[in-house]
């Protein structure tokens, strides 16, 4: 029997758990039925190319705003999977805030995981899900997490990060990120912590691929 491939989106602010989530369900879905059939791919990863500017301009980009990401090439990559056509997904690096040359090859499968803070902003991505999940965790929470992963994983100071969340960070989410709630399918509150939560969405997972 032909399988539908099924294409989750999660939403959220930045520290929300939306990775701790789309981890946890990717683990449990490749342990329990979906051996090699199921993938993840990040929303940050398409952050556009700026390769033709120095790294202090970089900088000073704003990588909460929509304009920051390359959702048409995303909204392709969505659309290629569904054909059943692997993935040249780019990669990106933080530390310098630009791609990499080199790829990330995702195979193609049943079941992609997609997440990042504007996945159901976009209406052409927001139309390639099947499900559309928003983890709603108050900000003040989302900021603790956000300077712990951010010192530890990404070379950023404190200074820094409570910087960028003044500037851009905190009014991105309240003008972009935020009002995409009301296209959410479900709603998570407390993120990765959440078991009753990841259990409905392997559910709801489960019942598109029978």
């Amino acid at each position: 029997m032909n399988r539908p491939v099924t294409i989750l989106g999660i939403a959220g602010a930045s520290g929300a758990g939306k990775s701790q989530i789309a981890c946890e369900l990717y683990s449990r879905l490749v342990e329990n039925l979906f051996t090699n059939s199921v993938q993840i791919i990040h929303e940050d990863s398409y952050y556009r190319d700026q390769s033709e500017m120095e790294f202090e301009q970089r900088i000073l980009t704003n990588y909460d705003h929509p304009d920051a990401f390359e959702h048409e090439l995303l909204v392709r990559h969505l659309q290629n999977f569904r054909a059943g056509e692997s993935l040249d997904v780019p990669t990106y690096d933080y530390s310098v805030h630009n791609r990499h040359a080199a790829t990330q090859r995702i195979s193609h499968g049943q079941i992609l995981i997609l997440e990042g803070i504007l996945v159901l902003h976009d209406p052409a991505v927001r139309e390639m899900l099947d499900i559309r999940v928003y983890v709603d965790v108050p900000l003040d929470i989302c900021l603790v997490r956000r300077v712990r992963r951010d010192t530890k994983l990404r070379e950023r100071s404190v200074e820094s990060i409570l910087e960028q969340f003044e500037t851009t960070v905190r009014p991105m989410y309240f003008q972009f990120v935020e009002p995409t709630k009301q296209h959410a399918d479900i709603i998570v509150p407390r993120g990765g912590e959440n078991e009753a939560a990841i259990r409905m969405l392997l559910d709801h997972v489960h019942a598109r691929q029978r």
